[in-house]
């Protein structure tokens, strides 16, 4: 179903999770605009709306108006100034986030050409963690994974081995 690339392998790692504690029956809001993960939840018989690009910094209407079981936050949290607001302010029951974390070999990921393209946070689990307790939430199940590269040098080989992402399933308290 999906092919043996990046990010075809983290969508796969990342689906794999979500059809273990989410319900095809839930109502999905998830926080990015429509993007190929998104099409592949639709595809696989989720219910999902998505945001639609607004800053969530700045406005969390979406959040507030929308009818919701579960939030998804795919690679989003780390772009945001103030995840704290939007993880505090959404209603859902359930969510599934996942962010990257933190690598001591490598600075945080900074697009040259695309000024929102930027992680403000990159995080250690343990961060992750304190904040979705703080929003109200109890961490269920979590999961890590490494980011391999076909590259060759220091820092590709280091990526075959150091975990890269981090996905949670949480339940508001």
């Amino acid at each position: 179903m999906y092919e043996n690339t990046y990010p075809s392998q983290r969508f796969a790692k990342t689906m794999a999770f979500l059809n273990k504690h989410i319900s095809k029956k839930d109502h999905i809001l998830d926080l990015g605009v429509f993007n190929p993960l998104s099409k592949i939840m639709v595809n696989e018989g989720y219910h999902v709306v998505n945001t639609q690009g607004e800053d969530l910094d700045e406005d969390q209407s979406t959040l507030i108006n929308q009818e919701y079981d579960v939030l998804t936050a795919f690679e989003i949290v780390e772009h945001l100034l103030n995840p704290y607001t939007v993880l505090k302010q959404n209603k859902a029951k359930k969510l599934i986030i996942s962010v990257p974390l933190r690598l001591w070999f490598s600075t945080a990921y900074q697009s040259k050409t695309d000024m929102l393209d930027r992680h403000y946070h990159e995080f250690e689990p343990w961060q992750l963690d304190w904040l979705l307790e703080k929003t109200g939430y109890k961490i269920i199940a979590s999961e890590q994974w490494a980011h391999p590269v076909n590259k060759i040098g220091i820092r590709p080989i280091l990526r075959r081995f150091t975990p890269r992402y981090y996905i949670v399933y949480a339940e508001r308290i």
